[in-house]
């Protein structure tokens, strides 16, 4: 196995997969930590759902999944995170970079989440999301990870306890020499973790070079696929052909992003559709008992969209009212318990939108493992289940897509 992959989502970990697929590896993608030994692959990527979870929560689940891939022959540990580097003061991606460290006994590693494919770049330790920064971004308003700072050396050593320094641009764009001596300075100072810069793909080519030999690397899915193109991975197994698909799609939109948002609005104006909403869900425990069955009656007529993603003012009253935390886990039980009724009335494909809620959803339907098919767009494939067989199963990060994503997966699976 060349590399084991350690992500802190599942949507995020399917973007990750996918971008290694299209580097012609062949890739497993398990939930959770499997209790036997992986398939023959060249990467297996271990998805938690940790990205929210509590500190001790996080570090440990990391630790085990990084235990697991290296005795599973990993000659490399990537610690996955998002493009936008979601995450509080308090963690999780610095607590969980530490904890890796000590894991591997790497002395020193980096962090770029910059994805120059999905316009996320970094300049000067700055994340920009397309020409705005992060913190200027509709990031700043996400309900569970606002992102408030742009400097991500500043936010990663706020959740850090170790020294935090830079990669600059002048650096990377000078090339693999260059970047190892900037390694071996940042070391020299006590640093043992580096924001890497990086606007183009050749940046990350460059830096996935200088880090051929690290223990461990960490970033998004970008960075990735450049350690696959520095590897030339030779297995290449062929992966098992997804089963036929027949019968009604689900979308299940858990997601707060604008960009979800801008999804939902598109497919609403073309498939039956039903909100779900915190405060209502609290109030009145017959409300979801009325989404269910309104959602498994639509599903033997055709595809359906059931939601929570609205505007950034009504989840902040809905977390206001209810706490952040209750607020997101009553969503990620609703949407768990609709996809457990849809698939006891044999509905086998899903679109879902959130990491936390394709992470609910697929406990809640049992599925531990997948396979890969046709990208919808960058980052977003058609999955299918492997164990066990049978789903379909699109896993979309919530600022993932266009506005007609939606409407995109259903006619490529039709």
């Amino acid at each position: 196995m060349q590399l084991g992959v350690v992500a802190d989502d599942v949507t995020g970990a399917t973007d990750l997969a996918s971008v290694l697929r299209r580097e012609r590896w062949s890739v497993v993608q398990t939930f959770g930590v499997p209790e036997s030994p992986p398939s023959s692959a060249d990467a297996v990527v271990v998805s938690l759902k940790t990205r929210t979870a509590p500190v001790d929560v996080a570090t440990a689940a990391a630790r085990a999944a990084a235990r697991y891939l290296t005795g599973a022959g990993a000659a490399q540990i990537y610690f996955k995170y998002c493009s936008t580097f979601d995450s509080t003061n308090a963690g999780n991606i610095g607590p969980v970079i530490e904890a890796l460290l000590d894991e591997t006994g790497d002395p020193f590693t980096i962090a770029c989440p910059a994805y120059p494919t999905l316009w996320r770049t970094l300049y000067l330790g700055h994340l920009f999301v397309g020409e705005q920064l992060l913190s200027e971004s509709p990031m700043r308003d996400h309900p569970l990870t606002p992102m408030t700072d742009a400097n991500l050396v500043r936010v990663l050593a706020r959740q850090s306890t170790i020294r935090v320094g830079l990669v600059a641009l002048g650096d990377v764009e000078n090339g693999e020499v260059a970047i190892g001596a900037r390694f071996a300075a940042l070391m020299a100072e006590g640093c043992r973790a580096a924001i890497a810069d990086a606007v183009f793909d050749r940046h990350l080519d460059a830096i996935a070079r200088a880090c051929r030999d690290f223990r461990l690397v960490t970033g998004g899915a970008g960075l990735a696929g450049a350690l696959a193109r520095a590897a030339k991975a030779s297995a290449h197994a062929s992966q098992a052909a997804p089963p036929d698909r027949s019968g009604s799609i689900a979308v299940l939109s858990g997601s707060g992003s604008a960009a979800t948002l801008a999804q939902v609005r598109q497919l609403s104006a073309r498939v039956p559709h039903r909100a779900i909403d915190p405060l209502a869900l609290a109030d009145n425990p017959d409300v979801l008992a009325d989404v269910v069955d309104w959602a498994c009656r639509q599903s033997r007529e055709g595809h359906l969209l059931v939601y929570s993603t609205t505007t950034a003012d009504a989840m902040q009253n809905a977390q206001r009212v209810l706490g952040r935390a209750e607020a997101a886990a009553l969503l990620e039980r609703a949407f768990g318990t609709i996809a457990s009724a849809l698939a006891a009335q044999g509905v086998r494909a899903f679109v879902i939108a959130g990491g936390e809620t394709s992470g609910a959803v697929l406990e809640a339907i049992g599925v531990k493992m997948l396979g890969f098919g046709e990208e919808i767009e960058p980052g977003v494939p058609w999955t299918y289940s492997l164990d066990p067989a049978g789903f379909h199963l699109a896993l979309k990060s919530g600022n993932f897509g266009s506005p007609d994503f939606f409407a995109r997966a259903l006619e490529i699976i039709t």
